[in-house]
């Protein structure tokens, strides 16, 4: 399989090292608008293949992407110390508005991976500006936000986070719904194996949690400038999917015609992923407050699609 990166920069140099390692790709072609800095990163990460699979990492043009099966989407401003996900709305629909029409012209049937934030809006803008079908243009959407979830609640509760099934879903960005009501491990419930390992899932932890996971981005950003390890696992993660045709179900961003009374809006649901891109899209079961607050999500990314629809 051959993968396309669009976008150099820290994610998508990222990506195309765990790509490599994992083995997942023959070929990785990174385009940039700074040639030179596609061919450095390039270079550096071919450097790293005799320790990983046989695969071969290059810096390319738009016109090199023709025989990619997936192409991921990293480029855009990068979100700076301070400033939200949606600030970068009117500069990276600018930038896909360049990007998108060029990717599908040469490669036409690749499966769309987009990374750039906002990303819910930004995988809108990818759908309006290639034409393809929604099931082709996937968002990375809550797979890093649930990925840090998990995370927090395996180190609290003393096991594995792959070993726990509880997801974050909606918005990527402050509006994200943390669900707690149908989360398992074991087949038991969160809150039956907190009380079996001498933890306490109170509200006041709950909260630290959700604090923890939902501003992990804002927290990163101040202390190096970008995140780029944990975006690179999740957008790995998605491609691994599509390439072995896994059917695994990640909580990526997608088009719903309708989703808590919102209609025509693009946020993260659990999906079934494989070699079509998109598969199916499950409905999760919430609670009454959970339910309450995707309606809030999903009318706030609606508000900035119909915000982009006016930029394009």
């Amino acid at each position: 399989m051959q993968i396309g990166i669009i976008g150099a920069g820290a994610v998508g140099a990222a990506t195309a090292f765990a790509l490599m390692m994992k083995g997942i790709a023959r070929k990785i072609t990174l385009v940039d608008a700074n040639e030179k800095k596609a061919l450095a990163e390039a270079e550096d990460i071919a450097h790293a293949a005799p320790f990983a699979d046989a695969n071969k990492v290059k810096a390319g043009h738009y016109e090199d992407l023709q025989n990619c099966s997936i192409i991921v989407v990293t480029a855009g401003a990068n979100q700076k110390a301070g400033e939200t996900r949606t600030d970068l709305l009117e500069r990276n629909v600018k930038i896909f508005s360049e990007i998108i029409p060029q990717a599908v012209h040469y490669a036409p049937n690749a499966i769309f991976i987009i990374a750039t934030n906002p990303v819910d809006v930004m995988t809108y803008v990818a759908i309006k500006l290639s034409g393809l079908p929604n099931e082709h243009i996937i968002g990375s959407g809550t797979v890093l936000d649930t990925a840090r979830f998990r995370t927090d609640l395996g180190y609290y509760l003393g096991v594995s986070p792959k070993s726990i099934h509880a997801n974050v879903l909606g918005e990527h960005g402050d509006s994200e719904v943390i669900c707690w009501s149908n989360g398992d491990a074991g087949t038991l419930p969160l809150s039956i194996l907190a009380e079996k390992n001498g933890c306490n899932l109170s509200d006041e932890v709950k909260s630290k949690i959700e604090d923890d996971v939902r501003n992990a981005a804002y927290r990163i950003i101040e202390g190096k400038g970008a995140t780029c390890y944990g975006i690179a696992g999740a957008i790995t993660r998605i491609c691994q999917s599509i390439a072995a045709n896994e059917y695994a179900i990640l909580t990526v961003s997608a088009y719903h015609q309708e989703v808590a009374k919102v209609r025509d809006v693009c946020l993260s649901l659990p999906t079934v992923i494989g070699k079509r891109g998109i598969h199916r899209i499950l409905q999760p079961e919430l609670s009454a407050t959970e339910n309450d607050l995707l309606n809030q999500s999903a009318a706030k990314i609606k508000e900035l699609m119909q915000q982009a629809d006016q930029m394009l």
